[in-house]
């Protein structure tokens, strides 16, 4: 290959690559920004909704609370009257969000809970929908059967029920009071 050649090959290079970038930069974007990683959608901690929070009541032991809101995230032994629920979640095309629930004890017995502006279950799916940042709206869910198809429903078959045998051998005993 000749000298002339590569000088000629590297100047198409070296002018097509200009021409790109002229190109990119005239968009206000550069193509070297428009590739971006692969990122994770991070979810940590325990949703709690205002539903959820508004079950648990005062005077409620710790199985009570454990039942409605779920394991706490954070138990420190030092402060064993304390229970926190953290949650965050960082998902692409949905702002990222931050809770703190924090839940107090008095020995086995729920005192009290901080729950700053919980959002409803409603409000926190469209909240991480990405549907819902494109301006699709999800189709909801029926979680309930109609009148109508509930009574198109079999009714179940019934079972006849058979007394039992006794179990063991059979015995007969004399009374207990004399006659």
């Amino acid at each position: 290959m000749s000298f002339s050649r590569s000088c000629s090959t590297f100047g198409g290079v070296a002018a097509l690559a200009a021409l790109l970038s002229g190109c990119a930069s005239s968009s206000g974007q550069g193509w070297l920004e428009r590739i971006t990683p692969y990122r994770i959608e991070i979810v940590q901690g325990n949703v709690v909704t205002s539903e959820q929070v508004a079950r648990v009541k005062p005077g409620m032991n710790r199985s009570q609370v454990r039942d409605v809101l779920g394991t706490p995230l954070l138990t420190d032994p030092f402060h064993g009257d304390r229970w926190d629920y953290l949650f965050s979640i960082r998902r692409k095309g949905t702002e990222y969000q931050q809770r703190s629930v924090v839940v107090w004890f008095d020995g086995d017995s729920m005192r009290s809970i901080e729950a700053p502006d919980l959002p409803s279950e409603r409000e926190f799916i469209s909240a991480i929908s990405t549907s819902a940042a494109s301006g699709r709206v999800p189709t909801p869910r029926v979680l309930e059967l109609t009148d109508s198809e509930r009574k198109a429903l079999p009714l179940p078959p019934k079972r006849e029920v058979k007394p039992e045998e006794p179990f063991g051998p059979v015995r007969s005993y004399p009374p207990l009071e004399g006659s």
